[in-house]
């Protein structure tokens, strides 16, 4: 077989090395250096709405721990409580318990199905307003500015030398953070503890180390990422922003600029304006108030950016220096590129709410609900569980008969002492007991389960070989709660010779 011909270099035309490029060129970074973003103070109805839903969030982050919901003596107090130590959940009167996991897959999966919605419907409306990194980043922003002033006033402190301003005001807005920051893990340990007991552990030193750890591990993570990494987690952490476009159409409701409008761009000097005269140019004065507020360091006049989170506060922005040079609001408006497209041609414009992709989501949501519903209203307060012994099989007792030993648990979900009638069923025992209790005059046993806790039972049960169908015979164990009139039933074998 005739190997391949290599070709040989040319001599004359040598091919360049790394050596060789530019110095330039070899002294390139690998990754973009940060531009620090200094968003400006605004007002208006979108930077209102962030308050709103600033204030809201967070009071319900910390106040919603220290919320009671009576469940009875034996079950916490605690509204809300993630019980690591009992293996319970409890959200006010809804209970879950480790084997109803799939509750809270459900909740995912409805969180996950209503972003879907939501963002189909209003864009990245979640990123803007309800997002926990744009809401503890906005609150951290607030305290730095209030401390070292606005936009202009924070660039000029960052390339001033290092004065006794400058380090008082740094130093004071770090402080604050990092206060905010453990007020943030505090709060959340909140929620797998009861609140009143731990918070007063945390602070006389007697709550356990896995507490203090996790309160230290979120502060420095709400420091960092709310204080430091700010719009970074957005643009290169959050996986969101890369495949939001899959939900959008040209229908959605985003942030827009209407180009056709604005374009061509020119700046306005007020002795024009004054004069009553305008230069024939777009609506756009180019004055980047825009880009000047935005949290994220981009400008939207170049269109829907993956950076971009919704939160609008670049509308209140540009509508404001509208209103000074006297120019139509809404330059910068909420709305679908489609109503855009209309407008540029003097159109009617319309939204439409109800459509295919938002039909789509919105059948799933209302089935994984209902679902979801029909699972909670109609679970049992009572559940089954029967392990059969493996080592030995089986034994054979002395007068020839075959025992099986089992061991049987009863859930009581219930917030009270519940007695359960236990019998079985579809097999001919000749001997039926039940470790440590004795056995009612029809042969049943009565089984007391205390509230909302698991009850545990070692049971015998034996036959006759000549009485088996084979050498495994189906029945069932039947528990009943007599007082409820609860019936709960568990399938197993009754394993003998062959």
């Amino acid at each position: 077989m005739a190997m391949p011909h290599l070709q040989q270099p040319d001599p004359a035309h040598p091919v360049p090395q790394n050596d060789t490029l530019p110095e330039d060129d070899r002294d390139q970074p690998l990754y973009k250096t940060r531009d620090k973003v200094y968003p400006k103070r605004v007002s208006g109805y979108f930077r209102n709405l962030k308050w709103f839903a600033l204030i809201t969030l967070l009071a319900i982050y910390w106040i919603v721990p220290w919320l009671r919901w009576d469940r009875g003596a034996s079950a916490p107090d605690q509204a809300v409580l993630i019980d690591m130590d009992m293996g319970r959940a409890y959200f006010f009167f809804i209970e879950i318990w480790p084997q109803e996991v799939y509750y809270i897959t459900g909740l995912l999966i409805l969180a996950a199905i209503g972003l879907f919605l939501a963002t189909s419907l209003f864009g990245r409306i979640w990123c803007g307003y309800g997002c926990p990194q744009t809401v503890w980043t906005d609150l951290f922003m607030l305290v730095e500015r209030h401390i070292q002033g606005d936009r202009n006033a924070r660039m000029r402190l960052d390339k001033s030398p290092w004065t006794f301003e400058k380090i008082w005001k740094i130093g004071a807005t770090h402080l604050s953070w990092l206060v905010i920051a453990a007020a943030t893990g505090g709060a959340f340990v909140l929620y797998f503890n009861d609140a009143p007991t731990v918070m007063v552990d945390i602070f006389t030193g007697e709550a356990s180390l896995g507490v203090y750890v996790t309160i230290a591990f979120l502060t420095f993570s709400t420091y960092l990422l709310a204080g430091w990494a700010r719009e970074q987690v957005c643009t290169y952490m959050c996986p969101w922003p890369r495949f939001q476009s899959a939900m959008l159409d040209d229908e959605s409701m985003i942030v827009t600029y209407e180009g056709w409008r604005g374009e061509p761009r020119g700046p306005i000097k007020r002795k024009n304006l004054v004069r009553g005269e305008v230069p024939e140019v777009g609506h756009c004065i180019d004055c980047y108030a825009c880009f000047n507020v935005c949290p994220t360091g981009i400008d939207i006049r170049d269109g829907l950016q993956m950076e971009c989170i919704g939160c609008g506060l670049c509308i209140d922005a540009c509508n404001e220096m509208m209103d000074k040079v006297g120019f139509p609001r809404d330059l910068v408006r909420f709305d679908s590129v489609q109503n855009s497209q209309l407008r540029a041609h003097g159109k009617a414009t319309k939204i439409r709410i109800v459509r295919p992709r938002t039909i789509f989501y919105s059948v799933i949501l209302v089935l994984v609900a209902s679902v979801m519903a029909f699972g909670l209203l109609n679970r049992t307060t009572l559940e089954v569980n029967v392990l059969r012994d493996r080592n030995p099989i089986f034994v054979t007792l002395s007068d020839g008969d075959v025992r099986n030993g089992y061991t049987l648990k009863v859930l009581n979900k219930e917030q009270a002492e519940k007695t359960y009638i236990l019998q079985i069923e579809g097999l001919d025992a000749s001997d039926f007991q039940v470790i440590g209790l004795t056995p009612n005059q029809d042969g049943t046993f009565s089984l007391d389960v205390a509230p909302d806790r698991v009850g545990s039972f070692r049971v015998f049960v034996a036959a006759n070989p000549e009485t088996l169908s084979s050498e495994s015979t189906p029945f069932e164990f039947s528990v009943t709660d007599p007082e409820d009139n609860v019936r709960e039933t568990y399938d197993t074998v009754f394993a003998g010779p062959k």
